[in-house]
């Protein structure tokens, strides 16, 4: 049986997820600020979190960031009342597997609980550690992308994003495809966030390696 941390500080809506997650055959623990919340996250107890961004004392992107900082790989659904495009590219950005808005639909957040917490462990690629497409080569390891001698440091979205551009040469990927590929998760058809994060891949690749294909998507060129 999974064990999740849920880290709200609104009594209501902790005990509403609570008793939904009991009742989905989960164990659970509350707590209601950010120090405590890490602290538990960090004690290898838990399966799974799920985190308000705000929390008292420490915020959850505070919390997400000395997470992932310690090297910890627990998976963390965040549940928030912010909705912003900058907001959700922050939270994903800065470590969480899926990214829930309030108000929300208790069967919404339990699927995305029971997804999260069917995914495997990291693999460990076989076959060497780099991944080569033409004048490109991503070291799946370090998450470093070497291009024309020069190396470059990926954050954790741009190197899963160019990851899966470099699995698929040569083809278009639309938006949608990206993002469940990447985050797997439904964005609205018109956040930019996927934009925003192959221009950041062009600043460290080059522009003319990822192309835009009007209409379509993004194609990396081999």
């Amino acid at each position: 049986m999974s064990t999740i941390l849920i880290a709200e500080d609104t009594a209501s809506i902790a005990s509403f997820v609570e008793k939904g997650l009991r009742a989905a055959g989960y164990q659970c623990q509350v707590v209601g600020d950010g120090p405590t919340a890490l602290l538990m996250a960090r004690s290898d107890a838990y399966d799974l979190m799920i985190l308000d961004i705000g929390l008292p004392g420490m915020d959850g992107f505070e919390v997400l960031g000395q997470l992932r900082a310690g090297g910890s790989r627990l998976p963390v659904v965040i549940l928030t009342a912010r909705d912003s495009v900058i907001d959700t590219v922050a939270g994903l950005e800065g470590g969480a597997n899926d990214y829930v808005t309030k108000p929300f639909q208790f069967a919404e957040l339990l699927a995305r609980v029971r997804l999260r917490l069917a995914e495997p462990g990291p693999a460990t690629p076989s076959g060497g550690n780099d991944l080569v497409v033409g004048e490109l080569r991503l070291d799946l390891l370090a998450r470093r992308v070497s291009v024309e001698g020069a190396s470059h440091d990926l954050t954790a979205r741009e190197f899963g994003l160019l990851e899966v551009l470099m699995k698929h040469p040569d083809q278009v990927l639309s938006r949608e495809q990206l993002l469940g590929m990447v985050w797997s998760m439904d964005f609205d058809p018109s956040s930019n966030v996927v934009d925003v994060f192959i221009r950041s891949l062009h600043a460290k690749v080059g522009a003319r390696r990822i192309e835009t294909v009007r209409g379509m998507g993004y194609r990396l060129r081999s």
